[in-house]
């Protein structure tokens, strides 16, 4: 007999889907970094394939124990069908435009662009769902994506070759592909919460993305040769190490947080919290990696917080 779901008590409480967003945010901040360490050693296309199969393997596990039903067997044909295209949206179109911008555009630039997210998720929002903002919702989402600007535009003192403001060029291929990273973003974001229309588990939905994705990315690597990069990828245990926390935090925690939050919240507001992560980063790299935080840095960050704090009092007055 199936256990009842994980998801339906977060139904209750008028903060469910901004509290989501905001541990999404946390989760995606964490698996950034071990995910830059994972990609060095294992290379980004097997880094993908690696890190949906991880995250569907600790899905299965806990929808095995939960549910009693380790996959999503018990979906219908609709939400299979929408659930499966949010993945192929989000995961893998939005996925690989982000990873070549950052090659071809430069991660500052790219990161700008991709800010744009929110905005075109509020927007499919309101055209495809019907979800319309009101004034305090658009001032902390001017606060949240305007504080990540400014984190995001702020050039190093002194631009190491190889980076962003040495090599990064603001190209034609490079605006499109950040643009098609944000809009894969916003785009998945909505397909999900149209495929979990009703009271179908988010942890289920995640593994109905996660496969497809898998899928997608599995035929990726056989057209394009890589499978032997792919079998030399999972020896790597050190990748494989980094690849393992950043899929438990971000492709399996944050992805489920991140429907819970478009499931109980408007897909823009839920977009917008999720969109700090750059902001997050900051005390992360401090600590880990002795970067010095400017005065720009910290204005930033806290315009991005006071655009979260109005977005959570929008919410408590419904």
């Amino acid at each position: 007999m199936a256990m009842p779901s994980l998801a339906l008590p977060l139904t209750a409480g008028a903060y469910s889907g901004e509290l989501a967003a905001l541990g999404t945010a946390v989760c995606w901040t964490a698996s950034a970094l071990a995910f830059t360490a994972a990609a060095r050693r294992l290379g980004v296309l097997s880094l993908n394939l690696i890190r949906l199969g991880m995250a569907l393997l600790f899905a299965a596990v806990l929808m095995g124990i939960v549910r009693g039903l380790p996959l999503p067997t018990d979906a219908t044909g609709r939400e299979w069908f929408w659930l499966s295209l949010s993945g192929l949206v989000g995961l893998v179109f939005g996925d690989l435009c982000l990873f070549r911008a950052l090659v071809v555009l430069g991660p500052r630039r790219t990161m700008l662009t991709f800010s744009l997210a929110p905005i075109l998720a509020a927007l499919l929002g309101w055209l495809v769902l019907g979800e319309a903002l009101g004034p305090k919702a658009w001032i902390g989402m001017a606060l949240v994506i305007g504080g990540v600007a400014l984190v995001i535009l702020e050039k190093p003192p002194e631009a190491a070759p190889g980076s962003d403001s040495a090599s990064g060029r603001v190209t034609l291929e490079g605006a499109l592909l950040a643009l098609g990273a944000a809009l894969g973003q916003a785009a998945g974001m909505v397909l999900a919460k149209i495929g979990m229309a009703g009271t179908y588990d988010v942890f289920a939905a995640t593994q109905i993305r996660m496969i497809a994705g898998i899928a997608a990315f599995a035929l990726l690597v056989m057209v394009l040769g890589c499978g032997r990069r792919f079998v030399e990828a999972l020896r790597h245990r050190a990748g494989l190490g980094f690849a393992a926390v950043g899929a438990f935090f971000g492709s399996f925690v944050g992805v489920s947080l991140s429907l819970i939050a478009v499931k109980y919240a408007q897909v823009g507001v839920a977009t917008t919290i999720i969109s700090i992560v750059p902001v997050l980063i900051i005390p992360a790299v401090v600590v880990l990696y002795k970067e010095r935080v400017t005065l720009r840095a910290v204005l930033g960050a806290c315009a991005a917080v006071a655009g979260v704090a109005l977005l959570f009092i929008r919410a408590s007055n419904g």
